[in-house]
């Protein structure tokens, strides 16, 4: 297991050049006009394919780092570019983490290449769990799958899928087993084109208009048994356990890690909008000066600074757990999302207040910028969702609501716990140099002093 640590390494740094690179060069450049026709950016898929930014195995490789950081970095420029686009080029990732999480090795090598496709043919995916009458409630769940034979038939409907229609795989989260709740559901490969599912309409949004959101209908659509993600061996394995009262839901897992992953999505939006908010600050005057030099306009944006930072902090932990398999005990995931999310609302609209009346009109960026934050609040769970998570592990009374480094791996050594910084040996031996220090010798005074200084 990685230790969770701040320290980005060199790669972590090439990683940060390229991505904000291609999102100031390439994305940025595109978002006004995909923005205005609603359209999705298959060109610029198309060059971040080029660029290595558009494989399964990019975000595999991004996924495995243990340091769980590569990820989040990388989403947080690309989103800085553009939402609507960032969200098109990564939602594959979405269902790809899905088909990792669930399926088989032979799965993943089957389908994760026609999530993406490859430069000059690019492909799409899409992850289909939300529903028309549950939203973020996965125990709500309607989208049925029964047994036929060698066959699978999905009857259902879904809502608010991007890419949905259009994607050549689309993952699907459907309900096998009605009496054991959400843990009785099991995630389907759909390839495009399949008889029995079809785009019931696109949806016009309020933001992220780069990316295709549709709703879906599943009628009698029928797949092969081999297209049940992990097989059938062992869903009936995890049935029996649920019946027993074990396990947990099929989409539960891929939250784990698609909520980090949004809240990164999130930090992307808010870092541009306050980025835009302080340099608009600084260059505007009215009143004899630049307005930042108000505390009305100053403060805010100090207040948005530290929130920035701290959510980017839980992001970064919640990335790192799951990339080190440590369980969310006290809702970790939904602690960043939660404040991700909410902190790029208050940034875009403190950018729009900053602006002022030219904030609310389409010459700057800003009024883009708070149309696609409200998405973070709402998709992959509402910010109430989240809170809901986090209560839970509040009120379970199996469960410690204690700080998490109180749960990080340590030094399996533990010569730290002997020797280390605030341990008994130390101290008493701080107290015992204190005790000589007035009658020894100058000279062993000032290594003693050395020793005993800071960061020693």
């Amino acid at each position: 297991m990685s230790a969770f640590t701040l320290e980005l390494t060199p790669a972590h740094h090439e990683l940060v050049r390229r991505a904000h690179a291609f999102a100031e060069d390439v994305i940025r450049p595109a978002a006004p006009k995909y923005d205005a026709a609603e359209e999705c950016p298959w060109d610029i898929v198309d060059r971040a394919a080029r660029e290595g930014f558009y494989s399964p195995l990019f975000y595999a490789d991004l996924i495995a780092d243990p340091t769980g950081l590569s990820l989040p970095l990388f989403l947080e420029e690309i989103f800085w570019g553009c939402a609507g686009i960032g969200l098109t080029v990564v939602l594959p990732a979405l269902a790809l983490s899905a088909l990792n999480q669930a399926g088989t090795p032979e799965q993943l090598a089957r389908w994760a290449p026609e999530m993406f496709g490859e430069p000059g043919d690019i492909k799409l995916a899409a992850l289909a769990v939300s529903e028309p009458q549950g939203g973020s409630d996965v125990a709500n769940l309607q989208t049925r799958a029964r047994k036929d034979g060698d066959s699978w038939v999905l009857d259902g409907e879904k809502i608010w899928i991007g890419n949905g229609g259009i994607a050549d795989v689309t993952i699907v989260n459907a309900v096998v087993d009605p009496e054991l709740g959400t843990k009785g559901q099991a995630m389907f490969v759909v390839p495009k084109d399949t008889p029995g599912m079809e785009q019931v309409r696109r949806l016009r949004k309020l933001g992220h208009r780069a990316s295709h959101t549709a709703e879906l209908k599943f009628e009698g659509c029928r797949i092969p048994a081999d297209q049940l993600l992990g097989g059938e061996d062992k869903l009936e394995h995890k049935l029996e356990k649920a019946r027993r009262g074990e396990g947990k839901a099929a989409a539960l897992g891929t939250f784990e890690q698609t909520r980090p992953m949004v809240a990164a999505m999130a930090l992307g939006v808010a870092r541009a909008a306050f980025e835009y908010a302080c340099a608009y600050a600084r260059d505007r005057e009215a009143f004899g000066g630049p307005i930042i030099a108000n505390q009305g306009v100053s403060f805010p944006l100090a207040d948005l600074a530290a929130d920035i930072d701290a959510a980017r902090l839980l992001t970064w932990r919640a990335s790192w757990m799951a990339a080190n398999g440590v369980p969310f005990q006290v809702g970790e995931g939904s602690m960043s999302k939660l404040k991700a999310s909410e902190v790029a609302v208050r940034a875009a609209e403190q950018a729009v207040q900053t602006c002022g009346g030219w904030g609310y009109v389409d010459d700057l960026p800003v009024e883009k910028w708070y149309r696609d934050a409200k998405l973070y609040t709402i998709f992959e769970g509402t910010s109430e969702i989240q809170r809901m998570v986090i209560g839970r592990t509040l009120s379970d009374p199996d469960s410690t609501a204690e700080p998490v480094h109180h749960r990080l791996p340590g030094d399996k050594r533990g010569l730290s716990r002997k020797f280390g910084h605030g341990s008994l040996t130390r101290a008493r031996a701080g107290e015992v140099f204190m005790k000589l220090a007035t009658k020894a010798p100058e000279p062993v005074l000032r290594l003693g002093g050395k020793l005993a200084s800071p960061g020693t």
